[in-house]
């Protein structure tokens, strides 16, 4: 029982020193910043062990979530509501990336605290203003279905389409078989790309895994 405990604690300390691995150095590593978490807590700014927020799709969340209710989405002639499709306001998911990224709360809203002044800025704010516009960039949360890309003749079927990442672009990139933040990027960096994409993006490689061109 005793080489059992122990083996449990050397596997748990060695999963949590592969994912702090993965984070240290990146844009989601807040350890050297003046508000962030006593002891180098690299998980705390998004997670909590205990008393977390209950949000759907939101793993054990510690950190105040956005807002705003009614985001400018975006709209193009280009975009053809298919089978059905149509952009909706961001999905759980989503919304939690926009905590931080939409510029409406601080970064140092967590663990109870509202009361923060750092706000994320510059590129790293989406549409680069602070507020609920996402009219200039990519769609998220609309359905990216067999339906839609059969439809539309410009994108990948997700249900056999090879996402390049182990399994179809439905199995690895869409959620609720929805497009979100998380399809292209990986908050953790288990890829180890730059700008914690899940692939890199050279000739346009992660864009060219859905859009057929």
């Amino acid at each position: 029982m005793k080489i059992l405990s122990a083996s449990s604690i050397l596997m748990l300390s060695t999963i949590l020193g592969t994912c702090y691995g993965q984070i240290a150095g990146t844009a989601h590593d807040f350890s050297s910043e003046s508000w962030a978490p006593a002891q180098n807590r690299l998980c705390a700014v998004c997670h909590t062990t205990h008393n977390a927020s209950t949000i759907p799709s939101a793993p054990l969340w510690n950190h105040e979530t956005t807002a705003v209710a009614g985001y400018t989405l975006y709209s193009s002639a280009t975009f053809d509501p298919h089978g059905g499709t149509s952009i909706t306001e961001p999905g759980a998911s989503s919304k939690l990336c926009l905590s931080c990224h939409d510029g409406t709360v601080a970064l140092e809203n967590f663990g109870g605290i509202t009361t923060g002044t750092n706000y994320i800025a510059g590129a790293y704010r989406i549409g680069g203003v602070t507020g609920g516009d996402l009219s200039d960039d990519h769609p998220i949360s609309f359905e990216y279905t067999t339906a839609l890309a059969s439809l539309d003749g410009g994108l990948n079927d997700p249900a056999t389409t090879s996402s390049g990442l182990g399994g179809t672009i439905a199995q690895d990139m869409l959620f609720n078989n929805q497009l979100q933040c998380a399809s292209c990027h990986d908050v953790h960096n288990k890829y180890g790309f730059s700008r914690l994409l899940k692939m890199e993006n050279t000739n346009s490689q992660l864009c060219l895994t859905c859009h057929n061109k």
